[in-house]
């Protein structure tokens, strides 16, 4: 069975103090003992450290919001994988589609981002997903199609079992609008035949792929439920340490069975 991972993204929220403080909140209410559960949270860049730290003796993982795919050298205002790796961090989401819808990155960055952070053994959260108009149009699966094949381009089969594929409908992102369970489950299954189709059945079987779009304590454990389904990338609800640790809760309720 695979393991769930619920995994909190901050975005560009909480100050030094706040982020501590919700990280602390966050490590004492984790999962003490063998939950097959893994949680993680991905703070601002420059509060890893000082959550690192607030997270020591817990079983809490740390994570990035990205990376840069240079390893050094004059790059104004990027963070490179060793630098990650540095302060501690265990994973870097990418891909997120406020890094393709705001900021404008392409599939082609992204799949670079992706080899220089596998390329140095840090795990890659990789997101996917449609935008409204191309779920209302049919062409969500295209879409899913051509981010995957874009993002994991010369990524083989070894180096895939360090990829964790979150879908995040852009639609439900940030907006109260979640995907219904059946919606997250088809989207789901069928990111899992493309890495069926596209590496092997044992590469699909394994890989964690993580529903992300107003995901919170009353929705979880339906969602994380699903067959296809093996956690959450949560955004608003993280940044409260009762409502992630609910969907946390609800995590640990589907992984008991």
């Amino acid at each position: 069975m695979r393991r769930i991972l619920v995994a909190g993204n901050w975005k560009m929220n909480t100050t030094a103090a706040s982020g501590v403080e919700l990280a602390r909140g966050v490590a004492a209410g984790a999962p003490a003992g063998e939950s097959g559960v893994d949680v993680l949270v991905a703070p601002p860049f420059p509060y890893l450290v000082p959550v690192k730290e607030a997270l020591q003796g817990s079983v809490v993982q740390l994570g990035a919001q990205n990376a840069y795919f240079e390893e050094s050298g004059a790059f104004t205002g990027e963070v490179s994988v060793d630098m990650l790796l540095d302060v501690g961090c265990n994973a870097v989401i990418l891909g997120h589609s406020e890094r393709r819808h705001v900021l404008g990155e392409t599939d082609e960055v992204i799949n670079r981002k992706v080899k220089a952070s596998l390329a140095k053994g840090l795990q890659v959260i990789l997101c996917v997903g449609e935008l409204l108009d191309d779920r209302e149009a049919g062409r969500t699966e295209a879409i899913l199609d051509e981010q995957m094949a874009g993002g994991l381009a010369d990524v083989d089969a070894e180096a895939l079992k360090n990829v964790v594929i979150a879908y995040e409908p852009v639609w439900a992102i940030g907006t109260g609008k979640t995907a219904s369970p059946d919606q997250a489950e088809s989207a789901h299954a069928h990111l899992r035949k493309w890495l069926a189709d596209r590496y092997n059945a044992e590469s699909a079987d394994s890989m964690q792929i993580l529903y992300g779009g107003s995901v919170k304590p009353a929705n979880a454990k339906e969602l994380i439920g699903q067959d296809n389904v093996d956690g959450a990338l949560v955004g608003g609800a993280s940044l409260s340490a009762e409502n992630f640790l609910g969907i946390v809760t609800a995590a640990t309720e589907v992984a008991a069975g």
